[in-house]
């Protein structure tokens, strides 16, 4: 989770007032977060936030959210956007590789040590989290007074173009900054299989930014920056907007003035950022039985102000403004949660709501496997598990089974594992391959799921390697695990390929086949590429669960 380090008189200035160390330490955790240790008056200090609140990811967002949490200034924080005649312009080009751009100015941001080092851990912050990595969003900060609007976004050819990379001093083109930055190394992936590159450039072609990969070396923010240029681009346009609106608004934070740009992309033009709220409302009856606190209006209201969040109550209505910041409110209980937040956790124990005490207990299932396990080991075998992906060659063609379809993996990452497992067989088999050289007899058996016709379903197969099997010693574990279970069956000849003819049987149920046990055929061992004899029991486990529920007779 996102770790930000900040100090104490820094956090206290934007809050407008000192706040006693003490009771930062004690609520800033109510709000989401984890309070990493802070002994004695130390200025320095250290919270780990829960990855649903990037809006938190900086001192700045912090102050902000903080001063509505205790009531400094509740309620929904508003920042003036003034007009701008700066111009970017979103070429066709750029569409089907970086297709999402949005910019915003922020101006008289008085830049020191302490903010450079808040901004660049921003900024990272929001690329390894909602960014996937930039993947998803990419962010660019820039020295505005370094370069001229207005401001175009394309995609070049990887030689057209040399500029210096940020914290370099040769020039380099697309393609070369790819292969030599460390950046560009990095992220080099994702760019890959197109022929063109987005760009970043300014009236006179210096380039600001090679989005995803590296800022350009000319716009570098220095403690002697006073106005700033952000770009995000990326594949998810809510994701864009909502990193923008985080950046530009913690810039505010810090007395930067807020200044929007007139974005010209596909035939439209709009301004960038918006920082207009969402409208949100839902029942105060059904928030109450959902929290199980008879909340009245005011003090819902309170819990809602003191999440930074604007609130009225019209019959049982709540109405909400939510911040462009507050990209984790997706859905009606995310408000829920605000509201519970703001009530206080710590505040549930004072409630008169009765808790229903209930008794847990095992499913079905699992008791059911849990007694057979017992039997199992008690005959002498050792449990195993294994990996429920699997592939097509060993469930059927190796393991000698008769062909079936099966869940297949979309884009695998090696033929071993292209298939989720149609029965536990195969993976018992590869687990004596990779032991063939082990002391023997190796008994094993694992209790597990497999897919059967895109069903879940319990199985149980266990199996020996040894130097002699027989067809009598499996028939016997075999027996001795159906005997302790407790249902009446039948056995038949099976003419399954896995097994040496005339020694594999089927246990039949009501007339279906439910399992099958047998010496295992040479050449099913010679597949598995393992070097001694084989005998096993297979046995799907559903039809008894079904009857006996999770006891055994």
């Amino acid at each position: 989770m996102p770790v930000i380090n900040f100090d104490y008189h820094d956090l206290c200035s934007m809050l407008g007032e000192e706040v006693p160390r003490k009771t930062l330490l004690e609520r800033i955790p109510m709000i989401g977060a984890d309070m990493h240790d802070t002994e004695g008056e130390v200025d320095e200090m250290s919270v780990e936030f829960f990855p649903d609140r990037p809006d938190l990811y900086s001192v700045e967002g912090l102050a902000r959210g903080m001063r509505a949490f205790l009531d400094i200034e509740p309620g929904m924080t508003e920042y003036d956007v003034d007009d701008s005649d700066i111009d970017v312009f979103v070429d066709d080009s750029v569409k089907d590789v970086r297709p999402y751009f949005r910019c915003a100015v922020v101006l008289g941001v008085e830049v020191d040590d302490t903010l450079l080092r808040s901004i660049m851990g921003m900024q990272e912050k929001l690329h390894i989290t909602i960014g996937r990595k930039r993947s998803k969003i990419a962010i660019g900060i820039h020295d505005l007074d370094k370069v001229e609007p207005p401001f175009t976004y394309k995609a070049i050819d990887p030689h057209e173009i040399k500029f210096v990379p940020l914290a370099k001093e040769d020039e380099w083109d697309l393609d070369e900054i790819l292969q030599k930055h460390e950046k560009g190394v990095a992220y080099a992936h994702l760019l890959k299989g197109y022929d063109k590159y987005p760009i970043i450039l300014d009236a006179k072609g210096n380039v600001l930014s090679f989005p995803p990969i590296i800022n350009g070396a000319l716009t570098t923010v220095t403690t002697e920056t006073r106005n700033l240029f952000i770009d995000v681009t990326g594949n998810d346009l809510k994701t864009v907007e909502g990193a923008l609106n985080i950046i530009s608004t913690a810039m505010a934070e810090r007395g930067g003035r807020i200044v929007s740009v007139n974005m010209h992309d596909d035939g439209k033009e709009f301004v960038s950022p918006d920082l207009s709220s969402s409208s949100w409302k839902f029942s105060k009856s059904d928030c109450n039985k959902f929290l199980g606190i008879p909340l009245s209006d005011e003090d819902m209201v309170h819990s809602l102000n003191k999440m930074g969040l604007d609130a009225l109550i019209d019959d049982d209505i709540v109405h909400v403004e939510v911040p462009s910041t507050r990209m984790d409110i997706m859905h009606t209980v995310d408000l829920y949660e605000d509201v519970a937040t703001g009530y206080g956790f710590e505040r549930y124990g004072q409630s008169s709501h009765m808790v229903t005490q209930t008794a847990g207990k095992l499913s079905d299932v699992t008791a059911f496997s849990e007694r057979l396990r017992d039997v199992i080991i008690g005959l002498g075998f050792t449990e195993v598990v294994t990996l429920t992906l699997s592939n097509e060659k060993d469930e059927f063609t190796n393991a000698g089974l008769p062909e079936q379809d099966v869940v297949t993996v979309m884009n695998p990452i090696t033929e071993d594992h292209t298939c989720l497992r149609h029965s536990l067989f195969p993976s018992l088999m590869r687990l004596f391959r990779r032991n063939k050289r082990r002391d023997l007899p190796q008994r094993i058996f694992e209790i597990s799921d497999v897919i059967v016709d895109a069903v879940k379903q319990r199985n149980l197969c266990l199996a020996e390697m040894n130097s002699k099997v027989s067809f009598t010693e499996i028939k016997s574990y075999s027996e001795s695990v159906l005997r302790e279970i407790g249902i009446d069956y039948e056995l038949k000849a099976s003419e399954y390929d896995v097994f040496i003819d005339g020694r594999g049987a089927e246990v039949i149920i009501d007339g279906s086949s439910v399992g099958y046990f047998g010496e295992v055929s040479p050449q099913v061992v010679i597949d598995f590429d393992i070097n001694h004899p084989v005998m096993m029991f297979e046995l799907d486990l559903q039809p008894f669960i079904e009857r006996l529920g999770g006891g055994l007779f």
